[in-house]
C-alpha cells in the first residue's frame, strides 16, 4: 500500500448511482481511460457499488473517485451503506495522516458524494433546495482558489453542469482550516434571490477534494443523450423547453463544458501522479 508502480495506475471508482440510469459513470470511465492512455500507463480500474452492495475499495489503489448519484444525502443517515462509506473515508484519512505512509491516497468526491463528505467532515450544512438546480451554470472561485491545482487552466468563472435538489451552505471556516481545507468555489451570484450562495467546491484536506457540480460531464455525449426523444421529453416536462434548448446550446460551446471536462479531473489525476512519483524517489 506504500509503493507505486510507475507503469501501472490503479484507480477505484465508487459508484453511488444505486443502479439508476446515468451518464456520470460513463464519463468518469472515459476520463480515466483517456488519462492513462495519454500518460502511457497500464490501467487497473475497478468499480464498487456502494449503495446497493455496500462495496468499498481497500487501500491498495492509487487514486479514488466517488461519483454523484440520485436521492437525498440526508435520508441515508444511519444506513448500513452510509456508515460503511463514512468508515472508508475515515480509513483513507487516517492513512494519509500517518507520516510513515509517504505515498498518499487522493480522493475526489462528486455531487452526491460531495454532499456526504460535507456531512462526514461536518464543515457545512446540507439541506434541500427550494427548487431543483439543473443546467449549465457559471461557477466562481472563492478567495485564492485560483491557485488550487484542480482549476489550473480554467478562468473565473468557468462553466459546469449542475443537477441537484440539495445544497451545501453555512461553511464552518474554522473547522475547515483545522482540517487543512478551504472553500474553492461558490455558485453564481443571484442579486434578486435573498439566499446564501451555495458552496460548489471544497478542498477538505491536502488529499481530499470535491465538487457539487459534475466536472466529468462530457459535452458531446451529454448533448447526444439530451437529444434522444425519451430524455428530451423528461427534461422538457420537468424544466421546460427553454431550459432544454439552453443546455444544448451551452454544451456546444467549446469554452464551457468541454473546457471544464478537459481540466478538473485530468488536473486531479495529474497532480496525484506527480505526488506519487515524488514520494517514490
Amino acid at each position: 500500500m506504500n509503493s507505486y508502480d510507475n507503469d501501472t495506475l490503479r484507480v477505484a471508482i465508487l459508484d453511488m448511482y444505486e443502479g439508476a440510469e446515468n451518464q456520470g459513470m460513463r464519463c468518469i470511465r472515459e476520463i480515466v481511460n483517456q488519462f492513462a492512455d495519454m500518460q502511457g500507463l497500464a490501467l487497473v480500474k475497478d468499480e464498487f457499488d456502494v449503495r446497493r452492495k455496500i462495496a468499498l475499495p481497500d487501500l491498495s489503489y492509487d487514486i479514488y473517485i466517488s461519483s454523484g448519484g440520485p436521492g437525498s444525502p440526508l435520508e441515508s443517515k444511519g444506513s448500513a451503506w452510509e456508515n460503511a462509506f463514512f468508515d472508508w473515508i475515515y480509513q483513507v484519512q487516517h492513512y494519509n495522516e500517518t507520516p510513515s505512509n509517504t505515498l498518499k491516497k487522493p480522493v475526489f468526491f462528486i455531487c452526491h458524494s460531495f454532499q456526504l463528505a460535507c456531512r462526514y467532515f461536518n464543515v457545512a450544512h446540507v439541506s434541500k433546495r427550494k427548487s431543483t438546480a439543473f443546467g449549465v451554470f457559471p461557477v466562481h472561485y472563492f478567495a485564492d482558489a485560483a491557485n488550487d491545482i484542480i482549476f489550473n487552466g480554467l478562468s473565473d468563472p468557468f462553466y459546469a453542469v449542475d443537477s441537484r435538489d440539495y445544497q451545501v451552505t453555512q461553511p464552518q471556516h474554522n473547522l475547515l482550516k483545522k482540517l487543512g481545507g478551504k472553500i474553492l468555489a461558490i455558485e453564481k451570484a443571484r442579486p434578486h434571490v435573498p439566499l446564501e450562495r451555495a458552496i460548489m467546491s471544497i478542498r477538505f484536506n491536502d488529499y481530499m477534494v470535491g465538487t457539487q457540480f459534475h466536472p466529468e460531464a462530457d459535452a458531446v455525449g451529454m448533448s447526444m443523450h439530451l437529444q434522444t426523444p425519451d430524455r428530451k421529453k423528461i427534461v422538457v416536462e420537468n424544466h421546460g423547453e427553454a431550459k432544454w434548448q439552453s443546455m444544448i446550446d451551452q454544451l456546444s460551446d467549446p469554452d464551457k463544458i468541454a473546457h471544464t471536462y478537459a481540466h478538473i479531473l485530468p488536473n486531479f489525476l495529474m497532480d496525484a501522479i506527480k505526488n506519487m512519483e515524488t514520494a517514490t524517489i
